[in-house]
């Protein structure tokens, strides 16, 4: 079984304190489950986070995230939302990544 940062992938854009969490959680697990969002079984939906608007979703299958980050324009969509959300699918190693090098900067002087 791959291991789980190889089958996240982390979501900003949310729209935060619309619904309650769980309903919130149950929408992305279903937008990310959908063939034609390129999604597929989803195995956990982590949200809130620690971060306003920020949820990571985690996926059976470690090819989903690759076909999920393939598809430019994720719009959240459901009865229970008022409009449509753009949402930003990055892969979760990435994500790491880029805040390091975004604080290495601040921290490290020569």
């Amino acid at each position: 079984r791959a291991a789980k940062s190889t089958r996240t992938v982390v979501v900003t854009g949310v729209p935060n304190g619309l619904l309650q969490d769980e309903i919130m959680a149950d929408i992305l697990t279903i937008h990310f489950q959908k063939s034609r969002n390129n999604g597929g079984d989803v195995e956990e939906v982590t949200y809130p986070t620690g971060n306003k608007g920020v949820a990571y979703i985690t996926f059976e299958d470690p090819e989903v995230v690759n076909s999920v980050l393939k598809k430019e324009d994720h719009q959240l969509e459901d009865k229970r939302l008022s409009q449509s959300y753009p949402l930003r699918v990055t892969s979760y190693c990435e994500n790491v990544s880029s805040f390091i090098i975004h604080l290495l900067p601040l921290v490290w002087e020569p």
